[in-house]
Parts: C-alpha cells; structure tokens; sequence
C-alpha cells in the first residue's frame, strides 16, 4: 500500500509538473505558482475540514507548524526555480535533473537509522540511475548551462523540503499540507499586491491552474502519509519518478523527442521499483 500510495504520488507530480511548465511559458510564473497553490489550498482546506484535523498540535518540536513553514518556502522557492528550468530548457531533461534532489532526503534516512535491505537498496540505486538515465541529452551537453543550474538548485529545495515534510507528517500530513500552502499562498498575495504587474493570469486559465494546484497537493499530501506508514528513504525514491510523467507527457504532448539513453532510463527506473517492491515482499 505505502508503495502504491509514492507511486500515485509520482503520477500527479509528474502531471503538474508537465501542465505547470506548459503554464509557465505562457504566463509570468509568478502569477502561475501562487494562483495554482491557492486554488491548490481551498482544495485541501475541504478535506482538512472533514478529517477534523484541526485539533492537531501545531507548535514544539513534535508539532507540524514549524516543520510545514519550513518545507512550504523551501518548497516554494524550488518550484519557482524548476518552473523557470521548464520555460528556459526542454522538460525531458530538466524535470530528471531536479528530481536528483531526491539523494538529500535518502541521505538523512540512511543517517537516522533506516536499514534498507540489500534488495531495496539495489532498486533504490537503479531507480535512481534510471532518473539520471532518462537526462541523458545532457550529459551530451545539448542542453543549455541556466536550464541545467536552476533545476540542480530546484532538486535542492525539493530534497530539503520533502524532509521537513516528513517530520510535519508525523503529527498531521494533513495540516503540514495546509501549513505549508498557507504560509507561501499568503505571502505571495502580500507580494502581489504591490506587483500586480506580476500576474497576468486569464479566466481561461483557471481550470488548468486548479488541476496543477489540486495534483500537487495531492501528491505532497499521500507522500506525507505514506513517509509515517514506511520507511522514508523508499518512499521518496517511488515519488521521484515523476519525471517519468513529464518525459511521456511532453513527448506526447510537445513533441519532444527522446533519445534511446531516456528509454533506457526508462526501464530501469521501472526494475528499480521492482526489485524495491520485491525487496519489501510486495
């Protein structure tokens, strides 16, 4: 089940990520970002209120508050610098690279005591070159120097907050969620209010944008509940194949053309989540 649930979250990253870098070369991405995490919030607002979460301890160390603060602006700011990876470079590569970021949060599993067996580590290992695979036109050089920083600077962010995540996740993935959309929706709009010039969104633009808050927050919500149900370290090398999504839906979509070494990342992405799955007696 905890599989399933970092998988699905790979499938709606992946899907937001793709239409979020579609909206970004289009519209000024500062206005795409904050209109589509609000949208994203009212979204999760509804859930929240039926789950009866409120009462969930929100300050200390052992609270969600601090942590969903943390993660939302760290989260953020990667998702502004990965929205302008995607409308400067081609999203075959770009969404692979930043998803490297991924080796933050294994590296703090690993050094807090979790104990993948050799089977999950091999798959894990694999899944990973699989995503590194799939950025093969770069390691050509085909792909230009600003697209490439920005999405190694985005990963950062991404790994980093997606521990912070975690820990909010403990006491509550549902109001950590909330937290961090609240925290980042309320800050922009402050932004936005002295540079409206800085959101050009349409009416047209609204229902993709809800899709691309509503996926997203989705996905940061089931990788929350999945990280306290299994150990950390898989759990957030299932949700970052998002990439694969992205590579699939701009082929298909953009026209991108993919290179063979992007197939082959391909299919060791998907014996990497094999072997992690066999490894857990899935």
């Amino acid at each position: 089940m905890v599989a399933v649930l970092a998988l699905f979250t790979s499938l709606l990253w992946g899907t937001a990520d793709y239409f979020g870098g579609v909206m970004a070369k289009k519209r000024k991405i500062i206005g795409v970002v904050g209109v589509s995490q609000a949208l994203g919030l009212c979204f999760i607002l509804i859930f929240v209120a039926g789950a009866g979460e409120w009462h969930k301890k929100l300050l200390g160390w052992h609270g969600y508050g601090i942590y969903g603060i943390a993660a939302g602006y760290l989260g953020f700011l990667a998702l502004v610098t990965f929205y302008a990876a995607l409308a400067s470079g081609t999203m075959g590569i770009v969404s692979p690279i930043a998803s490297l970021g991924v080796i933050v949060p294994i590296a703090v599993s690993l050094a807090r005591g979790e104990r993948p067996s050799a089977l999950q580590l091999a798959g894990i290992c694999i899944a990973i070159l699989g995503v590194v695979a799939a950025s093969g036109p770069e390691l050509t050089g085909a792909a230009g120097l600003k697209s490439v920083l920005l999405a190694v600077v985005a990963g950062i962010g991404f790994g980093t907050a997606l521990i912070f995540m975690q820990l909010g996740s403990r006491e509550s993935p549902l109001m950590t969620m909330v937290t961090m959309r609240f925290s980042t929706t309320l800050t922009l709009f402050a932004v936005l209010i002295f540079r409206r010039k800085s959101v050009d969104v349409k009416m047209v633009d609204l229902p993709l944008l809800a899709l691309i808050g509503i996926f997203d927050v989705s996905a940061n919500t089931l990788l929350g509940i999945a990280s306290t149900r299994g150990m950390f370290s898989i759990v957030v090398v299932l949700g970052s194949l998002y990439p694969m999504m992205t590579i699939l839906l701009a082929a298909k979509f953009q026209h991108e053309r993919l290179v063979k070494i992007q197939y082959a990342g391909i299919v060791f992405a998907l014996l990497g989540v094999s072997l992690i799955g066999i490894g857990s007696g899935a």
